[in-house]
């Protein structure tokens, strides 16, 4: 079972709780999860760190869930068309932004005002060019910062770059990303014409506001920074976020 569950199990009674911190379970949850890091790193930083404990590792290292979506949920309002009847209309416009991340560091990245029960079902790297789902490259520190980029294809590309933060809201829950930061600027095509590694290789060096295409300048943006929340695989259907936006809480400012 899922180290999820395994904690779940723990508290049925004092017999299953003390199966359930075999250190077996856990150090093979811990080496799956930090695979890009090396078996005899992880095992010298559980033995250094974690008092060789493997379920304190789990518990208190930074992790990235990858047993379901990030999801941030973002709502503004904008003037309306005026008509005959309604001369100062207003719109709420709801709209998410999805994250799947990997082990390997790969992540998938999606912008759409379907709800998670829908967008949840293209979110793989079978998605088709019709589904909107772009592939990049991220990195996670030990201080648990994320820094992520991808490319949007297209007449002129286009990288997105974020910093994020993790958290949880519970010990070992990783189910908050604060977004620190998400900055677009302008790749040169020469650039990318034989590049075949990863995105965050190419951008490294570079500055915040460096742009390499004099057409798409770098611009930081300060709306759309609501944190990502984590919903699992199988809460998707039941998940609060699929209410609809009169049913949700959210401020109006004025």
């Amino acid at each position: 079972m899922n180290p999820y569950t395994l904690g779940r199990a723990a508290c049925v009674c004092r017999k299953w709780k003390y199966t359930a911190r075999n250190p077996t379970l856990w150090r093979a949850a811990c080496l799956k999860t930090w695979q890009r890091t090396g078996m005899e790193a992880n095992y010298m930083m559980v033995r250094s760190l974690y008092d060789s404990s493997w379920r304190r590792m789990w518990l208190q290292r930074p992790r990235i869930r990858i047993d379901g979506l990030y999801v941030s949920r973002n709502t503004y309002i904008h003037t309306g068309v005026t008509e005959w009847q309604f001369k100062k209309t207003v719109n709420v416009v709801c709209y998410y932004r999805y994250l799947r991340l990997f082990p390997s560091g790969k992540f998938l990245y999606k912008i759409s005002p379907d709800k998670v029960k829908d967008a949840v079902k293209c979110m793989h790297f079978r998605a088709s060019k019709a589904d909107c789902v772009f592939k990049g490259d991220y990195i996670l520190s030990e201080d648990g910062q994320i820094e992520m980029a991808l490319l949007y294809p297209g007449h002129r590309y286009t990288l997105v770059r974020m910093r994020l933060r993790l958290r949880g809201t519970t010990v070992g829950a990783n189910n908050r990303l604060d977004v620190l930061k998400i900055l677009t600027t302008g790749v040169n095509a020469t650039e990318l014409k034989n590049w075949t590694g990863s995105i965050l290789e190419l951008v490294e060096g570079w500055e915040e506001d460096e742009t390499h295409d004099p057409d798409v300048p770098a611009v930081s943006h300060s709306r759309g920074l609501s944190p990502f929340v984590f919903v699992p695989f199988e809460e998707a259907d039941t998940s609060v976020l699929n209410l609809p936006v009169e049913k949700m809480d959210y401020y109006v400012p004025g």
